[in-house]
């Protein structure tokens, strides 16, 4: 049987463009060089607890349209994401509000945050002595003040990037929301939440009737010729390997996660803590339950499951997770995306295909647009 679409990649993308294709009366075939389904958004179950085991993904959007959609595929819970900053010992609320600018300076009130806040990137800017800054280290101080970068930015980006704050461009952060409110929601979108059961629920409900294939490497089997297969491809991979790196290769961020399960009901008390220091190797320690356990449902369930990340560079083998947005790469991607446009029949969509990081809600947005028109 030939299939209107071969969809490279089981991930959020290609597994919402399969549920709008069967719908559109299309026949699709999944195929994912993974043991399963789900891409990153992958969860796997242990004491318990849905542990999202290739890091946290949290649900949010502003859009009517796409929050009604997930919800009726699997019901979404409450959870509102409100990380906690670690700095050598010291907690601080994130991100930067009147509750972070209270712990900080023990200032009350936001005038007394924006005159502590103005007099700092006062300094910032007047030590330029009149140039634009050069770095993100002065892009950032012009932004913020001494305090909260050398506190809440430095060492985070740092162990983000690999690579000191003066040695990244300034270009990367146009803007630091500072809020004068004491609010530590991190999104200001009208929707967030979890899929009740873990995304699993939501990947199984989109490719529900779906033809599937697992371990299935795109490169390396049959499809490779994939017209003979379908009609139309949907390639959700790196898109410097779709076209053999013929122009060169893309460099990537990656992540690395250390899981252990502590013998405790409550390990840190919230479901996301960054470590801005150095003295930490890593960036943020998260504990899963804490995404679908709430109140007492914490304590009923009597371990925990945390998860150290590491930020490291890409290399060969390694999953690749985070575009790098400097001068080079952002102009090879443009040349690949050049060359992807003129590939017929082939649709490249998702972080990895279009080489740009999107949340969740602006992928599936983009399959939405794509079966409208």
């Amino acid at each position: 049987m030939k299939y209107d679409y071969l969809i490279v990649g089981s991930g959020l993308f290609g597994a919402t463009f399969a549920y709008f294709a069967k719908k559109a009366g299309k026949k699709c075939l999944v195929i994912d060089k993974r043991p399963q389904l789900g891409g990153n958004v992958y969860c796997e179950e242990v004491e318990g607890i849905n542990v999202h085991k290739y890091g946290a993904h949290i649900f949010h959007t502003s859009n009517k349209e796409v929050w009604n959609f997930v919800n009726s595929i699997v019901e979404f819970n409450r959870y509102t994401n409100c990380p906690v900053a670690n700095y050598k010992g010291k907690l601080y609320n994130l991100p930067f509000n009147m509750n972070t600018f209270c712990q900080m300076w023990g200032v009350t009130t936001p005038e007394e945050a924006k005159a502590k806040i103005d007099e700092q990137k006062s300094e910032a800017v007047a030590a330029l002595n009149g140039r634009e800054p050069q770095n993100l280290e002065e892009q950032a101080l012009c932004l913020v003040g001494r305090d909260i970068f050398y506190t809440l930015i430095k060492e985070y980006t740092e162990k983000q990037w690999g690579r000191k704050c003066t040695e990244l461009p300034a270009f990367i952060i146009k803007r630091l929301p500072v809020r004068m409110v004491f609010d530590n929601n991190y999104f200001n979108d009208k929707y967030q939440g979890i899929p009740v059961g873990g995304y699993n629920k939501l990947i199984d409900g989109l490719l529900e009737g779906i033809d599937c294939k697992t371990d299935v490497d795109f490169f390396n089997s049959e499809y490779k010729d994939w017209n003979k297969f379908a009609d139309k491809l949907v390639y959700t991979g790196a898109i410097d390997e779709y076209f053999n790196y013929s122009l060169g290769k893309l460099d990537w961020r990656t992540v690395s996660f250390k899981t252990r399960i502590e013998d405790t009901a409550n390990f840190q008390g919230n479901a996301v803590v960054n470590y801005t220091s150095h003295e930490k190797p890593y960036t943020r320690v998260i504990e899963h339950k804490h995404f679908e356990m709430f109140g007492q449902e914490v304590y009923d369930c009597p371990k925990s499951v945390v998860s150290e990340e590491y930020s490291t560079e890409y290399k060969d083998g390694m999953e690749p997770y985070y575009p790098v947005n400097d001068e080079r790469n952002n102009q090879l991607a443009d040349q690949y995306r050049k060359l992807a446009a003129n590939e017929e029949n082939v649709v490249f969509g998702g972080r990895l295909a279009q080489y740009k990081y999107y949340d969740m809600a602006p992928v599936i947005e983009q399959v939405m647009e794509y079966f409208k028109k």
